[in-house]
């Protein structure tokens, strides 16, 4: 639906709207049709949406409802992400799913977790904005219920836990800018308090390492994941003796800010200066030239918690250690590298 909504001009809603069939809803019949005839243009069959048609109903609520707890949800989209993957999974085979928001508040993340088992929730997922480790209130150990982690982990590994792998794809990111030629490659960091932004680092260094380019710590520029951090970070990396050929970003906004900092400078990318980011965020699909970047897998992470709950409720809950899962993040190749001038 993603795909489609972006080549028709709408939003994923409205293919969701028409794909299902939903009446009531006031859709030109004009949309409708762009619709149907994009995604039949794209794969989808007829056969996909009588299918879709006939998809049982979810259960009523207290019949197999799967509760699902986060920490914030406005404050990014991975949230919203996440919580849409692990609802049509749940949608597909016919159970429900009821989200609450915590905040981290002690006082009110029980109630939450109560309120959610008086809905029938069968089952949990726990999100976390940011990648870290959860200590968990103590309440959860206490669940007679599958308890899956998204997105965090706990020191103890009591519970079936699902991350991305960060260190993975901060290698993937600089292997691709070292396949093109790239040896000068510089890196600007999130905050270093966080998981991701030590694991994309530690990526890097990897990467380097295994290709038998020394580390060269001025070339890794502090930044704070945000348009303005990539900004004043690539100022500074221009203003180097040696400015790189090549620069990882560790999110999307900073890369955008990355670009402005070039373009201010005289330089193209990837002409001049290469630049990959780190999210796929919709920014990235919208920069000119169009932006290389990892995925960050949390839909691919909402399905994996769904299904491993069903798993997990046809097993005995014996189990006291469960391993922490990672999910690759993808590269996602588009216009913002090529080969360094000679």
């Amino acid at each position: 639906m993603v795909d489609v909504a972006r080549e028709a001009g709408c939003s994923q809603a409205t293919v969701s709207f028409v794909l299902n069939g939903v009446d009531g809803v006031k859709i030109s019949p004009e949309t409708r049709e762009r619709v149907v005839k994009i995604a039949l243009a794209m794969g989808y069959t007829a056969t996909t949406f009588r299918a879709l048609e006939q998809q049982p109903s979810p259960q009523p609520a207290g019949d197999g409802t799967i509760g699902f707890l986060v920490d914030q949800i406005a404050t990014s989209p991975e949230a919203a992400i996440a919580i849409d993957s692990a609802h049509h999974e749940a949608w597909r085979t016919g159970r429900v799913l009821v989200s609450a928001q915590t905040g981290s508040d002690a006082v009110m993340e029980p109630k939450a977790i109560e309120t959610l088992l008086s809905l029938g929730a069968t089952s949990l997922i726990y999100m976390t904005i940011i990648t870290r480790e959860l200590r968990p209130h103590p309440m959860l150990y206490t669940l007679d219920i599958p308890v899956v982690l998204l997105n965090c982990y706990t020191q103890d590994h009591a519970f079936a836990s699902v991350i991305p792998s960060e260190i993975a794809g901060g290698q993937t990111a600089t292997r691709h800018l070292i396949e093109h030629g790239h040896r000068r490659i510089a890196t600007i960091v999130g905050e270093m308090w966080m998981d991701a932004a030590s694991s994309r680092l530690e990526g890097y260094r990897r990467a380097l390492a295994t290709a038998d380019i020394p580390f060269d710590p001025s070339l890794v520029m502090q930044g704070d994941w945000s348009t303005t951090g990539g900004y004043d970070a690539t100022r500074r990396l221009l203003a180097l003796p040696h400015p790189p050929t090549a620069i990882f970003c560790q999110n999307d906004r900073t890369a955008l800010g990355c670009y402005d900092a070039l373009r201010e400078a005289g330089l193209s990318v990837p002409d001049d200066v290469s630049v990959v980011g780190y999210d796929d965020e919709d920014v990235s699909r919208h920069l000119r030239p169009k932006l290389t970047t990892c995925v960050l897998p949390h839909r691919a992470m909402g399905r994996w918690a769904v299904e491993h709950l069903q798993e997990s409720e046809r097993q005995p809950r014996d189990r006291r250690h469960y391993p922490v899962t990672k999910i690759e993040c993808s590269l996602v190749t588009r216009e913002s590298v090529a080969a360094p001038h000679a």
